[in-house]
């Protein structure tokens, strides 16, 4: 469970430091994700939730292979370039189809891959996503980290989904995605916290970390009130 308050500074780790700072701005996301999987027609709400998704993770090996390259332009002058790119480009190889499986999620709903490619994302996700180009291309890579933090810090339960994957009577096909997710993102969320406490961050690099956390935090969570509104929800 993240605090909600920061211990001694002296006393925590790179990814403690990054997951308390999260746990302070994550209060938002909780209260809106439980309003939505606790919504009484979430059979409904489900598949935009899954294009809301894969609105997201279409850009996320993109993203990372970006990070790697300027990881990449950093080593030699900066010592988080090196380990950086290593991880982002061994990431991208677990991260790599991931969309594809929405994509079967969704046909699994009636909605062909056609008409989720044909629809345009939201601007909340161009925002979200949007941010992220900007701070790896012009500022530093090592912001991918505090997103990343947030979507695999906190793996869905898997035994909640296949209880939503019941309640709704939606095919358990549908639901494939995030099971999968269930069951990995447990080491993604493991292998980043090692990553962060190997890394020899500066301050500014935190800075930059939180702001990227803080980011995802809320758009994903603006994301999902969007969904909720246009159900009268």
């Amino acid at each position: 469970m993240l605090t909600e308050t920061l211990p001694s500074a002296g006393k925590l780790t790179h990814s403690q430091v990054v997951r308390s700072k999260i746990g302070l701005a994550f209060p938002r996301l909780g209260a809106v994700s439980h309003r939505f999987w606790t919504h009484p027609d979430l059979a409904a709400l489900y598949p935009e939730f899954l294009f809301l998704v894969h609105s997201m993770i279409r850009s996320s090996v993109p993203m990372m292979e970006a990070a790697e390259e300027e990881s990449r332009r950093l080593a030699g002058r900066d010592p988080v370039g090196e380990p950086l790119a290593a991880y982002f480009k061994k990431h991208c190889r677990e991260e790599a189809g991931h969309d594809d499986w929405l994509l079967d999620d969704l046909e699994a709903l009636g909605v062909g891959r056609e008409e989720v490619w044909a629809r345009l994302p939201t601007l909340t996700v161009a925002h979200l996503i949007g941010a992220h180009y900007y701070w790896v291309r012009h500022v530093h890579p090592v912001a991918m980290l505090g997103y990343l933090a947030v979507l695999e810090g906190n793996p869905p339960q898997v035994e909640q989904l296949e209880a939503y994957q019941q309640r709704t009577g939606l095919p358990a096909q549908a639901f494939r995605t995030l099971i999968k997710h269930g069951h990995l993102d447990p080491r993604h969320r493991d292998d980043l916290n090692d990553l962060l406490d190997a890394l020899p961050l500066e301050p500014r690099h935190h800075e930059l970390i939180s702001l990227s956390a803080f980011h995802t935090i809320d758009l994903v969570s603006l994301s999902l009130e969007e969904i909720l509104d246009a159900h009268g929800n």
